[in-house]
């Protein structure tokens, strides 16, 4: 048993519920197999990310891209992504999570090293960079695998700490990326290996390459420990065919519409947080303070899971969405009068929820299934729900990714900025009203 249990290995006997199993060595299992897929995810998310700040920079080195091609930049990671994790969330029962998180993340190397190459051409074509930034959804991709994977490994009532665990910290890649690529950029970090320094019209030299390369060498080490540090599990297995029963399950597509208001919302603000900043306060260098929003979003995720541990997820969610909702009126409040500082403290409240709310969502769906298959008496009830629990795990963060992509767009649209914060307000008045009458009120038929 305990040789079975080693890192590299398939599990086959795999029973996180049973209380003696997960004291004698189940619970150093899902640990280890937890912190492996933590840095795997922070480095996707960089990945992912990683066209905020080359895009920024193109125009001084050369590159004359116009506006609507530089935000098709930024857009096409988002949008592949989202699309990516759709698929992403199903092949963790196929391929096993030891073996698809090692191809996931090796993945990474793709887009990482051909932009490091590409970036120091100024003549390199439009065309090649929107390939590579498609091919950097690979990063947004990973997260609906690794975290299906993670929901594998913890019992019921450590899910939602555990997933609050991986999902958090992984999303510290966006402030990662936006505290190092600054850095490195600045001096040749390997030397003539990487290629010579690009000379920006004020003859300053930069080196754009460093922001892909520092990543290849994390990748690596991480795609090694994913192949010998990880597990597979036998029980998780699942066809696509068996998986694919949740697109007929109400709760799959109602968790899909709260999470697009949690996680949707914080992907959203991060990438659009600099530009409303700017907007709407000419005199405040958005890029001082905009990182703080992503940083606390994804610090407060491990609290959102571990408060629905204690408190129940459908109960935190809902008083979250409410103070959601009070953070975009008061927000509102104070870009009307022209006070950045109360404005500013309110959009972190905001990102804060974003924060939380992913942790609890994300802790409801295993129960809800859990109840749901109770309710259906169904055969080998543990493992069908663990499996559609994970399914929709993964589906619903691809379908809340759409969020990086549609926001943005919101607020640069004719809704303007106060448009977009009153059709949000619509949108979490709606989320409230279904997380109380599905799981919340006394009598809902999925209480969780």
């Amino acid at each position: 048993m305990k040789d079975e249990l080693k890192g590299g290995r398939r599990i086959d006997d795999w029973r996180p519920e049973d209380e003696a199993f997960w004291e004698n060595g189940g619970k150093q299992v899902a640990s280890r197999n937890l912190w492996i897929s933590i840095p795997a995810l922070l480095l996707a998310f960089a990945v992912w990310v990683i066209w905020s700040v080359i895009v920024v920079r193109m125009p001084e080195v050369g590159f004359g891209f116009d506006k609507a091609q530089l935000s098709w930049l930024l857009a096409l990671p988002a949008l592949s992504g989202a699309t990516m994790r759709i698929f992403y969330a199903f092949m963790v029962p196929i391929f096993g999570g030891r073996r698809w998180t090692t191809i996931s993340t090796a993945s990474l190397l793709i887009p990482t090293v051909w932009l490091g190459f590409a970036i120091q051409n100024p003549d390199t074509p439009f065309i090649t960079f929107a390939i590579i930034a498609l091919l950097c959804g690979f990063g947004g991709a990973n997260f609906s695998s690794s975290m299906s994977n993670i929901s594998f490994f913890y019992p019921k009532s450590k899910q939602g700490m555990a997933l609050g665990l991986n999902a958090g910290l992984g999303n510290l890649g966006v402030s990662v990326l936006q505290f190092v690529v600054p850095v490195v950029i600045g001096f040749s970090l390997f030397g003539a290996l990487a290629g010579g320094g690009q000379v920006t019209q004020e003859g300053k030299t930069l080196y754009l390459q460093n922001a892909a390369f520092v990543w290849v060498i994390p990748i690596v080490i991480m795609t090694l420990l994913a192949w010998f540090g990880m597990n597979d599990l036998s029980g998780a297995k699942a066809s696509f065919k068996e998986q694919s029963v949740i697109f007929g399950r109400q709760h799959n597509w109602i968790m899909c519409i709260l999470y697009l208001a949690t996680f949707g919302s914080f992907i959203g603000f991060s990438a659009a947080f600099p530009m409303v900043i700017k907007q709407s306060f000419p005199e405040v260098d958005p890029l001082k303070v905009a990182f703080l929003g992503p940083l606390v979003g994804a610090l407060f995720r491990p609290v959102g899971g571990w408060l629905s541990d204690k408190l129940g997820g459908a109960r935190v969610t809902l008083y979250n969405y409410i103070i959601m909702t009070a953070a975009v009126i008061a927000v509102m409040y104070f870009l009307k009068a022209g006070n950045f500082t109360g404005y500013f403290a309110c959009f972190m409240v905001l990102f804060i929820t974003t924060g939380i709310g992913n942790g609890s969502t994300f802790r409801m769906i295993p129960v809800i299934f859990r109840t749901m298959h109770e309710h259906l008496n169904s055969p080998d009830l543990i493992n069908q729900a663990r499996k559609e629990a994970a399914a929709v795990v993964g589906f619903a963060g691809g379908f809340a990714a759409y969020g990086g992509f549609v926001i943005p767009k919101m607020f640069g649209s004719g809704l303007g900025v106060n448009g977009t914060f009153i059709a949000l307000i619509v949108f979490y008045v709606v989320c409230i009203a279904l997380t109380w009458w599905y799981y919340s009120r006394k009598g809902a038929e999925y209480p969780c």
